[in-house]
């Protein structure tokens, strides 16, 4: 295929929407780009600096910092992805741990954060050619994409996705605790006020509670074929 498509991955948290985004780029030698991952590191940096506590957020903190916070996506040629680094540090496990997925979707609600991480990723997607997933790429980031997907999955589906994910990197934590979380995230997350999770009109919905990744290769393939070949 000659034409460089955008493709917007949305949906709730915990349905395979990086690991789904990830297969198709690495298929189409696309550049990978995880939004979520961009919010993860920035509420990372900002736990560190001590401008996020249990019940508290500096905004005004937060805000003076965000200049400060650089992120960029490296490409891993023995694990074959791309990872996230923060200031030059490679943060792919620390941003995934449950003390930054309990606080990232407060910290994305922050217009200043989502401005500012909204145009880095139109920055990256200027020469198309990208796989980006998030909450709001199809709707508010890349609203013309050439082609978007909403993803979702039942919640304890998603709950035991991401348990057996964080136990295979060594993260100690429960199944209630991660479920609970996940219910939490899908209320903040459709409730915002700043670009709150929405299907585009023009989006595909892809259920994959019982689907395999090979199974959503094969569905994705189908509608690319249709659409632009």
């Amino acid at each position: 295929m000659d034409k460089k498509l955008i493709i917007a991955i949305d949906g709730h948290s915990s349905c395979g929407k990086s690991t789904f985004a990830k297969a198709i780029a690495k298929e189409l030698n696309y550049i990978y780009v995880d939004s979520g991952a961009m919010y993860r590191a920035v509420t990372l940096y900002c736990i560190r600096k001590g401008l996020v506590k249990p019940g508290m957020i500096s905004l005004e903190g937060i805000t003076d910092v965000l200049n400060d916070i650089h992120i960029e996506f490296v490409y891993n040629p023995d694990l074959g992805e791309y990872e996230t680094y923060l200031n030059s540090e490679n943060v792919e496990r620390e941003i995934r741990d449950l003390d930054v997925s309990s606080h990232v979707s407060r910290i994305s609600q922050i217009y200043a954060v989502r401005a500012r991480m909204v145009e880095l990723q139109r920055q990256i997607g200027v020469l198309k050619g990208i796989v980006m997933d998030g909450r709001d790429i199809g709707t508010v980031v890349f609203p013309d994409a050439d082609l978007k997907i909403f993803m979702t999955a039942s919640v304890d589906i998603r709950a035991k996705r991401r348990y057996n994910e964080l136990k295979c990197k060594g993260v100690d934590v429960s199944f209630e605790d991660i479920r609970s979380n996940i219910i939490a995230r899908d209320i903040t997350d459709e409730n915002r006020d700043i670009s709150p999770l929405r299907r585009a009109d023009d989006a595909v919905v892809l259920d994959n509670s019982k689907m395999t990744v090979d199974e959503q290769m094969d569905w994705v393939r189908k509608i690319i074929e249709e659409k632009f070949r």
